[in-house]
């Protein structure tokens, strides 16, 4: 049996299911937080999009990674 193909792509398939569960938690976090302290909401926003900035840059880095890189 033969396997053909990019294994990076399974690879960034992994990254891609990874960082879709830490945006989730993320925003899961930030929900969660403003339902007991409603005045902090725009402090943990904030936070929250910085957080889901560098999550999605990991995704974007995994994508450009598994392209360059060959296996």
């Amino acid at each position: 049996m033969e396997i053909s193909g990019s294994i990076n792509l399974i690879g960034y398939g992994l990254a891609v299911i990874g960082s879709g569960i830490g945006v989730g938690m993320i925003f899961a976090s930030v929900i969660q937080g403003t339902a007991r302290q409603p005045e902090a909401r725009g402090a943990m926003m904030g936070t929250a999009w910085i957080g889901f900035a560098v999550v999605e840059a990991l995704a974007i880095l995994a994508l450009a990674f598994s392209f360059v890189l060959p296996l």
